[in-house]
């Protein structure tokens, strides 16, 4: 029996006018959903615990089956494991945003306009890091490259308990209210500070901007944690599993449990990236040993971050197409196999952030019905069966208990 999680990011959402006062689901041609629905277990599932903020980090450690309730000790370590970072003890590690800001000449009165500058390329991005590495790096600090916008802090002897807010969350708003505090908060923000006076007149900005692009005019700190402890995902569900990703968060959950990390070329974790390259690889893993594999697709995240509804619904639709080659893979390789559909959490297009409400899942197996009543894999449709899941971990124990 092999099984598979395709998780699409961020896909649930509430209902939009531009779109007939539909979700992007709603919205959304999904013609292989749409033939296995009648054949599955449809439903909510509450993936983000009381008390947790509805972070990628929490909600897809809780769809794996790691209740963040025992495990969940900050973002940003998560990412730094899977960069190959090491982290002592007591180290505290922070997520590093390249930004755009807007132009007020204090730095508090300026607004974010990009958390993700752009969805600037790792290449120009690791150029601002260079050079600011040389500025920032000392016996208690120290930068280190990621991918795109993504990067990481790491704080030596470090304290955790600051209020640091995500930058997906104040888009188009004022910074002022959501700048560092804390114990280290004032010299968190003057690290920010001091990465604008080098970043706004870097060539690489000034190029960009000449381009008609955004430049990437500062770093933004959040996300903080200390090192992880995660059990072996096969030790613990029974499973031999692999992970299909472009972010470097799920890469790290997946390193502290043991699973394989699955490569793929041309994955962005945007709206343009590998679906199809993420489909076969995960076949490929299923039918050459592997008894379970996790597609992670963060495009309908980030389009939810932007509002970008358009390729939100796209997003969608592609993520249908990865339901419809791995399935079609699987059949004809003589494989019985089930898989769960679902988000991590929703990002509605109308709010460009996450939002803690119960997501929709769906459960199909080629071996048998589970047929709940549902006519399309919907946010509302889900809340019609009255199936609910209110504990995101034991989602997948739903999925493996299917033999």
């Amino acid at each position: 029996m092999k099984y598979a999680v395709i998780l699409g990011d961020g896909m649930a959402d509430r209902k939009i006018p531009a779109l007939a006062d539909k979700t992007c689901l709603e919205a959304a041609h999904t013609p292989t959903l749409d033939a296995l629905v009648p054949l599955s277990e449809v439903g909510l599932c509450k993936t983000v615990p009381d008390g947790f903020n509805p972070a990628s980090d929490v909600a897809n450690m809780s769809v794996l089956g790691f209740d963040p309730k025992r495990y969940y000790s900050g973002r940003s370590p998560l990412e730094a494991v899977a960069m190959g970072i090491k982290i002592a003890e007591t180290d505290v590690t922070l997520r590093c945003n390249l930004v755009t800001l807007s132009d007020e000449e204090n730095f508090e009165d300026k607004k974010m306009l990009d958390y993700s500058a752009g969805d600037i390329p790792t290449e120009e991005a690791a150029q601002l890091i260079d050079s600011l590495k040389r500025a920032i790096d000392s016996d208690c600090f120290t930068l280190y490259t990621g991918v795109s916008y993504r990067h990481c802090l790491v704080v030596k002897n470090g304290v955790t308990g600051h209020k640091l807010t995500p930058p997906h969350d104040i888009t188009d708003k004022p910074i002022k209210d959501s700048l560092p505090n804390g114990v280290y908060g004032e010299t968190y923000l003057s690290l920010m500070k001091k990465s604008h006076d080098i970043l706004k007149n870097h060539p690489i900005n000034l190029k960009r901007v000449k381009e008609g692009k955004k430049p990437a005019n500062s770093i933004w700190l959040w996300g903080e944690g200390t090192k992880p402890a995660l059990e072996s995902f096969k030790k613990l569900r029974g499973a031999k599993g692999g992970m299909i990703s472009a972010v470097d968060l799920l890469k790290g959950i997946a390193c502290l449990a043991d699973m394989q990390i699955l490569p793929v070329d041309g994955i962005t974790g945007n709206y343009y990236t590998n679906f199809e390259g993420k489909a076969n690889a995960a076949a490929d893993a299923l039918e050459n040993g592997l008894d379970f594999v996790y597609i992670h697709m963060e495009a309908p995240d980030e389009c939810g971050h932007h509002g970008d509804i358009e390729h939100k619904v796209q997003s969608i639709e592609k993520i249908d197409g990865v339901v419809k080659t791995l399935s079609e893979r699987l059949k004809a390789a003589g494989e019985h196999f089930a898989i769960l559909v679902c988000p991590d959490h929703a990002t509605p297009c109308a709010v460009r952030t996450h939002v803690s409400e119960p997501v929709p899942y769906l459960i199909y197996t080629d071996k048998k019905s589970l047929a709940n009543g549902a006519r399309r894999y919907t946010e509302s449709e889900a809340a019609k069966t009255g199936a609910y899941i209110g504990e995101g971990h034991k989602l997948i124990e739903r999925l493996l208990s299917i033999k």
